[in-house]
């Protein structure tokens, strides 16, 4: 079995759900599992694979995310790892897709790192749950792609079916 790190970049903890979910499907077949904060986290060089989870806020995933990837290019091209991506956008059939998913586009265009398993991840909409500036630019953007603008509305988007398989295949490679 695999000593694996997970680290993620949550703005709203939907990101860091999804980590833990992660964590407890890879325990469950005999793999020993770390989740991490990207703002804490341990020496990379003691686990044999990595997982990096990342929101997006405002149309893109946090600079810390890339400066993480820069710091630590080196060891990461050493394991296996996987990158996902968790946006409201992935709620879409046609945007679920590594090859269809406009954020996951942009942070290929935006690195070089090739983790060893990409992935995209429908995330958490929950209006009440963001500030009023979030909330309304959320709105908008919803409002822009025909989703649902109530400010009442609460709706977990993540397919976690999806993620069971996701750790599957990350604990066969």
């Amino acid at each position: 079995m695999s000593n694996i790190l997970i680290i993620y970049s949550s703005v709203h903890g939907q990101t860091r759900k999804i980590c833990e979910y992660l964590k407890q499907q890879l325990e469950t077949v005999g793999n020993t599992v770390t989740a991490s904060s990207i703002d804490d986290v341990p020496d990379l060089a003691v686990f044999d694979k990595i997982i990096l989870g990342a929101s997006i806020r405002n149309g893109k995933h946090s600079p810390s995310v890339y400066q993480f990837i820069s710091n630590n290019r080196a060891i990461l091209d050493q394991k296996v790892t996987s990158f996902f991506s968790v946006n409201l956008v992935a709620r879409k059939p046609a945007k679920n897709t590594v090859e269809t998913n406009p954020y996951t586009k942009a942070f290929l265009d935006k690195t070089d790192w090739r983790p060893t398993l990409l992935k995209v991840v429908a995330g958490n909409l929950d209006y009440q749950g963001y500030g009023a500036m979030d909330r309304n630019i959320i709105r908008f953007i919803m409002w822009i792609t025909k989703g649902p603008t109530d400010a009442n509305t609460k709706i977990e988007y993540t397919d976690w079916d999806k993620l069971e398989t996701y750790a599957q295949e990350f604990h066969a490679l």
